[in-house]
């Protein structure tokens, strides 16, 4: 049982590392070539990777086979919490405190990373783990 737990947490956390990499990367298109407003480029990096992280933690890291809609709907709610506190965190921060951009990026991802995976592992998937295709 801990080597399923051990493998799955490795695959959340890689799927997670792919999604930093579109979250930093689009958030760096979005600040510095286009110019956005600070929060506005964290904003929208920050939806990017939730779609790209849930799509590929709910097939292969959960193996769930949840309704997509009511998976997505609890995912929802959790951003509805995350989102604003982090955006909150990352203007107090780097607007107001002058740290810099990317370090408080960063640890925002640290902090949805260990938050997100325990709320999708024992509230989204709780009850649906390694039901699809790819568990068998």
């Amino acid at each position: 049982m801990q080597h399923t737990e051990l493998r799955r947490t490795g695959k959340f956390l890689l799927f997670s590392c792919s999604a930093g990499l579109i979250e930093i990367g689009s958030f760096a298109l979005f600040n510095e070539a286009f110019h956005w407003p600070y929060w506005g480029a964290y904003l929208t990096a920050l939806v990017l990777s939730v779609l790209w992280n849930f799509t590929c933690n709910r097939r292969y890291t959960f193996r769930s086979t949840e309704k997509v809609a009511r998976a997505m709907a609890l995912v929802f709610l959790y951003y509805c919490a995350f989102t604003p506190l982090s955006t909150l965190l990352e203007h107090r921060l780097a607007d107001v405190q002058g740290w810099n951009g990317y370090l408080v990026t960063f640890l925002n991802m640290v902090l949805n990373f260990v938050t997100e995976f325990l709320y999708q592992r024992f509230v989204v998937y709780r009850n649906s783990l390694d039901t699809n295709k790819f568990a068998h």
